[in-house]
């Protein structure tokens, strides 16, 4: 299959400045096996200190260190709250993009932080172990290892237990939908929904979208390649890889959570966005699915003021609001 069959589709001209300063600020350095290191650091650059984000906005921020998945190191968790705390709040368990790869508990954190204040929330926000040096299922682990800690402390942060949602963006969402898969599977605890953001979902990268973005645009194909095979080293492409890690490769995904899907029509994860929301109504279960035109990956987050951006942030909203039961 080539390449040249499939040419991309075209952004939102209203979204190009963003794209453009998407790829100037995270994307200076092509991401390829020996270059994953020089990566991480100039990502960490980008994120600033937690208080710089926090600004004067009325929450309180903690850090807690939480036991670990049996046998693994302990868990580092960001937790903010509303300033004067909160009683049976809806909570968001935030994951972190990055490709399992980069990133760190920071970054995408100023959005937990709106939503915190949004919903008088409490927001979680996990530090995952990377691969290389941490392969699969490290990052899934780490990660329902959190979730759990929260849910089995939900009265002292002030969590409704059964208005918990767990979130993330690229290889955030994927994770998000992992840990759904394993809350399932372990009678562990109970999400009231899955919102999944332009999900990494399969590592197989053979999709028409991947094909449509190789070489080109934000997190293309070859991004893409590098991430997996460091996340799965040997068991990429096989079926020995964790579902929970590489949720497209679950058989069944019946009996999960509500998901929100939603993804760039401009994008690598098109395809494996949409597919997973059909096999999710294929089963019976409820899934919610949005995909924007000429949106690039990451689009609402670099491109805020532009009008499909805003769209998409009030559908995401309202989806919140039906999940979390909230005015």
């Amino acid at each position: 299959m080539s390449a040249d069959r499939y040419p991309p589709v075209p952004y939102d001209p209203e979204l190009e400045p963003g794209l453009a300063a998407f790829l100037d600020l995270v994307e200076g350095i092509p991401l390829r096996a020996d270059t994953i290191l020089a990566n991480r650091a100039h990502f960490a650059t980008i994120v600033p200190p937690v208080g710089q984000i926090v600004g004067d906005r009325p929450v309180e921020v903690e850090e807690r260190t939480v036991p670990g998945p049996a046998g693994a190191p302990d868990v580092e968790l960001t937790i903010i709250r509303p300033r004067g705390g909160v009683v049976d709040a809806p909570a968001f368990y935030g994951i972190h993009g990055g490709g399992m790869v980069l990133g760190n508990r920071y970054f995408g954190i100023d959005g937990l932080i709106a939503d915190v204040l949004r919903f008088n929330a409490v927001a979680v926000s996990v530090e995952y172990r990377l691969a290389p040096e941490h392969p699969a299922p490290a990052a899934v682990e780490d990660c329902y290892a959190g979730l759990v800690w929260l849910a089995e402390h939900a009265d002292e942060l002030g969590v409704d237990r059964d208005r918990v949602v767990v979130t993330g963006a690229s290889a955030g969402g994927g994770l998000s939908a992992g840990v759904s898969l394993l809350a399932r599977d372990r009678g562990g605890p109970a999400i009231a929904g899955q919102m999944l953001m332009c999900p990494m979902l399969d590592d197989r990268n053979e999709s028409v979208s991947t094909l449509q973005y190789d070489g080109l645009g934000a997190w293309d194909r070859n991004n893409n390649d590098t991430a997996w095979n460091a996340i799965l080293g040997p068991l990429r492409g096989t079926d020995e890889a964790s579902p929970y890690q590489v949720p497209a490769r679950m058989a069944d995904l019946s009996g999960l959570p509500p998901a929100f899907v939603d993804v760039g029509a401009a994008e690598i994860f098109r395809v494996e966005a949409t597919e997973y929301a059909s096999r999710i109504w294929a089963t019976g279960g409820q899934a919610e699915l949005h995909v924007w035109a000429g949106g690039y990956h990451g689009f609402a987050g670099f491109s805020p003021g532009a009008e499909v951006s805003r769209s998409a942030e009030a559908v995401r909203l309202s989806w919140l609001r039906r999940i979390l039961r909230a005015p």
